[in-house]
């Protein structure tokens, strides 16, 4: 079989790559952004007093995390079209999106609420603060910081589900390719393409977290001045059994009685 890349036929099409690239980027960050405030909510409201609320959080939850996200695409954009309601692809895909990552996303930042010690929280009531001012400095802040990282992780694998949009014809990343490779007849360079603009935008994804993660923490980078500082000021280390250099010796002579 006599086979070799040509990556040749698909230089016309870089623009088609980049537009789909970005709507891929762009039905993620929409999806992120609005999920985890949902999901932050959603959080909140399970830990609540009211029962009847917090199941119904809990069965939110378990039913978006239990049902495939293709499954979820279809029910909003074939599923209620069946009723009437008809939604373009995009608005369907996102609304999918946004709909499954805070379910995640609240299951994550509740596990980090339920972290924060109940002595933090008490100590923050006897100071008089504002409930709302608990919420958000005592529990929020230090919750997040510490599941940032498994949110970073859920980000990413909410890009890349994004894909499944194609199935409703949204022209995101992989549609556009599927659409190439139909045109070309060369699937393997399509998608070896393909596979590098994704990666292109976990790296990319990856890197917006770690920056807003910087800005928001910010006692991610006091400690790490404090430690800096600390190590900047410890005096060296002598190995055993070595004699450290001797720079001077004053000898004091007194006289003798």
């Amino acid at each position: 079989m006599d086979f070799s890349l040509n990556f040749a036929p698909l230089v016309p099409y870089w623009p088609v790559f980049l537009t789909g690239a970005w709507l891929t980027l762009k039905m993620t960050t929409v999806a992120i952004v609005i999920g985890v405030s949902i999901g932050i909510l959603i959080a909140f409201l399970k830990r609540g007093s009211n029962r009847f609320v917090a199941k119904a959080c809990t069965a939110y939850i378990e039913g978006v995390r239990n049902t495939p996200f293709l499954v979820q695409i279809f029910l909003l954009y074939f599923g209620l079209a069946s009723l009437g309601i008809h939604m373009a692809t995009f608005v369907a895909a996102v609304l999918a999106m946004i709909i499954n990552i805070a379910a995640y996303a609240a299951e994550i930042i509740r596990a980090g609420l339920e972290s924060v010690p109940r002595g933090q929280i008490e100590a923050a009531e006897c100071l008089g603060l504002s409930r709302w001012r608990i919420s958000w400095h005592v529990m929020l802040q230090p919750s997040i910081e510490r599941v940032y990282p498994a949110l970073t992780s859920q980000f990413l694998l909410m890009m890349q589900a994004s894909a499944m949009a194609s199935q409703i014809s949204a022209e995101e990343l992989t549609a556009i390719a599927n659409t190439v490779q139909s045109d070309t007849f060369r699937s393997l360079e399509t998608y070896i393409v393909v596979a590098g603009l994704y990666l292109a935008l976990s790296i990319l994804v990856k890197l917006l977290a770690w920056g807003f993660g910087e800005y928001l923490f910010k006692r991610r980078r006091v400690i790490r001045r404090a430690v800096a500082e600390a190590a900047r000021r410890r005096p060296a280390t002598v190995m055993p059994g070595v004699k450290p250099p001797i720079t001077s010796i004053k000898i004091e002579q007194g006289s003798a009685s």
